[in-house]
C-alpha cells in the first residue's frame, strides 16, 4: 500500500471470533451389489432445427450427461462457392456449409453427416444420422445443444450421492444387497448416503476382491477405496460405514481402515458366526476404536421376496445411527433405542435386565453388540473393539472425531493470516464459545482451549507454528446402573403414632 495519498482511505480490520459449525455426521458410506440395477444411461441427442426438410440426428458418442455439453452450429459461410468444412472447439462442432456460385447453401443432410464422420475430433463427440434419403438441404443453426443425456444411476466402482433414497430404491433393482440395504436404512431415517456399487463375482473370493477394491493405473479408486473420493466429488464426507451382508473378515478389516482415514465409524457383522461363542472369538480379530461388531441379524418381511427373511443388522445399524445423530446427537450410543420394521432375531439371545449371566451379558462383556426384544426390538451394547479405555464406547470415539474435524475445519480462515496476538485470542475464544454451546446442549460435559507459552517459544512462533491446547470430557453412557436396596426397621419406630394420626 502506498504511503502517500491526498484524501481518506478506509482499511478493513476483521478481528473477532468466528462461529464454529459442527460437522455433519449423519452421512452413510456403503458398498453394495445390484446386478439388475436400472442401467438408465441415455446418450444426449439433437434431432431437429438443423435440417430444412426433415430430421438430422446428432447423438453423443458417450452415454450420459457429458453429452449434454456438446453444441452444434450449422454456419452459412457468407461467401460463394465455399466447400463444406467441419471444425471442433472443445465440445462445440461447427459445420461451415457449402455454397453455390450465388452463395446459396448446397450441403445436404447426407453430406453434413459424411463430413462430420470424416473429422476425427467431431466423430469422437457425436454420430450423425439422416432421415429419408438425406438429400434435403441442411439449415443454419447457432450453437444448438444436445439434450437428454442421463447417467447410469449406479455406475460400477463410482461413488454416488443419494439424496432421494426412495428413488434410489427403485433404481437399485431386486437382486443384490443394495436395494435391501437402502430399504432398511429408509425405514429408520432419510439420510444422505454415498453408495459404491460393485460387481458380483463368480464366487465369494471374487466378490470380496471387488468390494475391497484398488486403484487403477489411471488413478480411479474402486470398491471401498472409492469412498475416499466422495468429499471431493460431492462436498460431503461419509461418517457411518458398512457393507451389509458381504462384510467378511477381509472386507471388514478394509472397511475399518477406510473409516480411520475418514474419521468415521464402521459397523461390521460377526460374519458367518452361528453361536455366541463364535461371535466372541470373531470380535478378537479387531482392535480399532472405529469399529463395532454386531451379532446376530434381524428378521424382517422382504417385500421383493414376499416372505420373512434375515435382514442385515449392519444395514439397520447404518440407518439407526443416522437417525440418532439427527434426533438426539452423536453423543448417544446406538444401544437401547427401538428399531423400526423388524419382526425377530435370527438367533435366540437370552437377555435379562438384572442378570449379567445371560447371552447378551456374555456378548457385551466381549464388546459384541447384540440384539434384544424388550418393549420393541433394540440394539444392546455400546462398546467398540479397542483396548484403550479412553475410547471404549462408541460415543467416546465419535465425540473425539466430531470435535477434531469441527474445530480443525472451522479454522481454515485463520491459516496464513498474520499471527498477531489478536488472531490467537480470536481462535481460543471461538473454540471456547463452541465448547460452551456443546456443553449446554449436553453433547460434552465440558471443554476448554488455552495458549501454552512454554510450548509456543519464540523459535516455534517464528517458524510459523502455533500450538493451541484444548481438552474435553465426553458424555459416558449409563451402561451399568447400580441400585442399592436396603431393608430397615426404622419405619416401624413411629408405627403407633401413625395409627392414631
Amino acid at each position: 500500500m502506498s504511503d502517500y495519498h491526498h484524501g481518506v482511505r478506509v482499511v478493513e480490520i476483521n478481528e473477532g471470533t468466528r462461529p464454529i459449525r459442527t460437522i455433519a455426521t449423519a452421512i452413510i458410506g456403503m458398498v453394495a451389489t445390484a446386478p439388475n440395477a436400472n442401467l438408465g444411461a441415455r446418450a444426449a441427442a439433437l434431432i431437429s432445427g438443423i435440417h430444412a426438410t426433415g430430421n438430422l440426428t446428432y447423438t453423443a458418442a458417450s452415454v450420459g450427461i457429458k453429452g449434454n455439453a456438446v453444441r452444434v452450429t450449422h454456419l452459412n459461410p457468407g461467401e460463394a462457392s465455399a466447400a463444406i468444412n467441419v471444425t471442433v472447439d472443445e465440445k462445440h462442432i461447427t459445420v461451415s456449409l457449402a455454397t453455390d456460385a450465388e452463395g446459396e447453401i448446397l450441403s445436404t443432410a447426407e453430406e453434413v453427416a459424411t463430413a462430420v464422420a470424416a473429422e476425427a475430433a467431431a466423430a469422437a463427440l457425436v454420430t450423425v444420422a439422416t432421415e429419408g434419403d438425406g438429400q434435403g438441404i441442411a439449415a443454419t443453426a447457432n450453437r444448438v445443444a444436445l439434450t437428454g443425456g442421463v447417467d447410469e444411476p449406479f455406475p460400477l466402482n463410482t461413488p454416488v450421492l443419494i439424496t432421494d433414497i426412495y428413488r434410489a430404491i427403485g433404481d437399485a433393482g431386486t437382486n443384490g444387497t443394495l436395494g435391501r440395504s437402502l430399504r432398511a436404512i429408509v425405514e429408520e431415517t432419510r439420510a444422505l448416503c454415498v453408495v459404491v456399487r460393485v460387481e458380483e463375482g463368480q464366487d465369494e473370493s471374487e466378490t470380496t476382491a471387488n468390494i475391497i477394491g484398488t486403484v487403477t493405473p489411471t488413478g480411479q479408486k474402486t470398491g471401498i477405496q472409492a469412498l475416499l473420493a466422495a468429499e471431493q466429488r460431492f462436498g460431503v464426507k461419509p461418517r457411518i460405514f458398512g457393507v451389509p451382508e458381504l462384510d467378511n473378515e477381509s472386507v471388514a478389516t478394509a472397511l475399518v481402515s477406510i473409516a480411520q482415514k475418514l474419521r468415521g465409524f464402521a459397523y461390521v457383522s460377526a460374519y458367518g458366526c452361528e453361536t455366541k461363542e463364535d461371535a466372541r472369538m470373531y470380535r478378537e480379530k479387531f482392535g480399532a476404536r472405529e469399529a463395532m461388531v454386531i451379532w446376530p441379524n434381524w428378521q424382517a418381511f422382504d417385500v421383493a421376496a414376499e416372505e420373512s427373511r434375515p435382514l442385515s443388522a449392519v444395514a439397520k445399524a447404518l440407518g439407526h445411527r443416522a437417525r440418532l445423530d439427527n434426533e438426539i446427537g452423536w453423543h448417544k450410543t446406538i444401544s437401547n433405542m427401538p428399531v423400526n420394521s423388524v419382526t425377530g432375531i435370527t438367533h435366540d439371545v437370552f437377555w435379562d435386565l438384572q442378570d449379567p449371566a445371560t447371552d447378551a451379558g456374555y456378548l457385551n462383556a466381549a464388546e459384541v453388540t447384540t440384539l434384544i426384544n424388550k418393549s420393541g426390538f433394540r440394539f444392546w451394547g455400546s462398546r467398540t473393539c479397542t483396548e484403550d479405555p479412553l475410547f471404549a464406547f462408541e460415543s467416546y470415539t465419535r465425540t473425539a472425531q466430531v470435535l477434531a474435524d469441527t474445530i480443525a475445519e472451522a479454522h481454515l480462515w485463520a491459516v496464513d493470516k498474520p499471527m498477531h496476538p489478536s488472531l490467537v485470542r480470536d481462535i481460543i475464544e471461538g473454540i471456547n464459545a463452541k465448547f460452551r454451546e456443546l456443553t449446554r446442549k449436553g453433547y460434552i460435559l465440558g471443554g476448554e482451549a488455552w495458549f501454552d507459552p512454554e510450548l509456543n517459544s519464540k523459535e516455534v512462533l517464528k517458524s510459523g507454528k502455533l500450538y493451541i491446547d484444548y481438552n474435553y470430557t465426553p458424555v459416558p453412557p449409563l451402561e451399568n446402573l447400580m441400585l442399592q436396596q436396603r431393608i430397615t426397621d426404622q419405619y416401624l419406630v413411629d408405627f403407633a403414632d401413625r395409627i392414631n394420626a
